[in-house]
């Protein structure tokens, strides 16, 4: 696992690249291979901006996000990411079990179910 955390047009501290590094870290749980991240924080006018991009093998995983506070931002940041990661592993997952996708489902549906009939 390597993170590499970048500031941007803000003092870099020990506090937020620790709370960075080991909200980060969390998210190799949810992935089969090691994973390379690259974290961005960065100050836009009044606004703190957290970026995160994730490699894990041939899985790309990338989330910005801006609010008020720092730590917020990387908070929710990481949610976005982890509901990413999720959802590509229920898909691949599905894949392998022959499931159908959710287009296909839909439309097996709409065969099936027709116009309603009255008695």
């Amino acid at each position: 696992m390597n993170i590499t955390i970048t500031f941007r047009h803000m003092e870099g501290t020990d506090a937020a690249k620790r709370f960075a590094h080991e909200k980060v870290s969390k998210l190799q749980k949810f992935l089969r291979q090691a994973m390379t991240a690259q974290v961005t924080l960065s100050v836009e006018g009044l606004e703190h901006v957290a970026e995160v991009s994730i490699q894990s093998g041939s899985a790309h995983f990338h989330a910005s996000e801006r609010s008020q506070d720092m730590y917020a931002s990387i908070d929710m940041v990481l949610d976005k990411l982890e509901r990413q990661i999720r959802g590509a592993k229920g898909a691949n997952q599905a894949k392998k079990r022959g499931g159908e996708s959710a287009g296909e489902f839909a439309q097996a549906v709409e065969r099936n179910a027709g116009p309603a009939k009255s008695k």
